[in-house]
């Protein structure tokens, strides 16, 4: 199995998502085109404040696998957007926590200036604070263009905490009183380990931003986005083409095939182009250094691929 962002599964029958074109039992392999290239993601590095368990990429204050993205090499790409008239309605930031890149804020105004709307995923801690004056120069120009999504891993201290480690509760909550208090546009992104039906965690992370008076709606499902897990211990099955008309899901539904994730690998001398957020380490999935050459199909050959986008129906761009 090829260098990915994960140690095998310790459930996972080895010879499952060994070739790119076939599964283990010898059936081809589904694949997604992309239909056009609606959001760009750019990945600005692996190193986090924190550690949580089961972060999708392992993102820590030591993983430093991924390299800051600097302005200057988001700024290619978005020209090559424009030169190319490429069809990208929205910009993503993802990590890491963003907000240790210093050149965060020159991105973000970077791309709101060029008209795109922004997200950016953050868990409201520490490093955005330093950049609050940024922040609030970008709010006061651009409104609701600019979305931070914060990680509310469950609505209750303990839950969240028992994933974002102790003594994450409390500064969470204070990023997302000063968000909320100076206007920004704010969602949230919760998990899903515990048995609780999605009913359920919604009516809690209601009651939640009720009495911290967050104005998210928890019914919403772009405003608060409940992300599937992946279960470690799982004999993960593979997607093949016959899936799509079984499990009645079709791939343009697939976040590969509207966006791609531009990282930059350390000691890297230029960036590369993936097809998602979830898969920045494994260089079977490396599409090429441009968004023009980053236009094939994706092979679903990875387990994240199964469980987290296929069966567990999650994507991290907006709908």
């Amino acid at each position: 199995m090829p260098d990915t962002n994960l140690a095998p599964l310790p459930g996972l029958t080895p010879a499952k998502f060994s070739d790119p074109d076939v599964t283990a039992k010898g059936e081809p392999r589904a694949q997604v085109a992309l239909s056009r290239l609606k959001t760009l993601w750019f990945n600005t590095g692996s190193l986090c404040n924190i550690a949580c368990d089961h972060c999708y990429i392992e993102s820590s204050p030591t993983n430093d696998r991924l390299a800051y993205l600097g302005a200057a090499e988001a700024g290619e790409y978005l020209d090559e957007i424009a030169r190319e008239r490429m069809p990208v309605e929205e910009i993503g930031f993802t990590g890491g926590e963003p907000f240790m890149n210093r050149e965060l804020p020159a991105m973000l105004e970077e791309c709101l200036g060029r008209g795109f709307r922004v997200l950016v995923l953050t868990n409201a801690m520490k490093p955005m604070h330093h950049h609050r004056k940024r922040l609030l120069a970008l709010r006061a120009a651009y409104g609701d263009a600019l979305t931070l999504r914060v990680s509310v891993d469950h609505y209750t201290r303990d839950k969240h905490e028992q994933l974002r480690g102790q003594r994450t509760w409390e500064p969470m909550l204070e990023g997302l009183h000063w968000l909320a208090n100076n206007g920004f546009n704010v969602h949230v992104a919760g998990r899903t380990p515990w048995d609780e039906p999605e009913q359920a965690l919604r009516a809690g992370y209601a009651a939640l931003f009720a009495a911290e008076d967050i104005p998210v709606d928890a019914g919403d499902p772009k405003a608060l986005v409940l992300f599937p897990e992946m279960d470690t211990f799982a004999d993960v099955p593979e997607i093949t083409v016959h899936c799509w008309d079984i499990l009645g899901v079709a791939p343009e539904s697939m976040m590969c095939a509207t966006s791609r994730m531009v990282i930059k690998r350390k000691d890297a001398a230029t960036p590369v182009v993936v097809p998602c957020t979830l898969l920045p380490y494994d260089s079977q999935f490396e599409l090429g250094a441009r968004l023009s050459d980053a236009g094939s199909a994706v092979k679903l050959n990875h387990p994240h691929c199964a469980q987290f986008c296929v069966l567990g129906g999650g994507s991290c761009t907006p709908a």
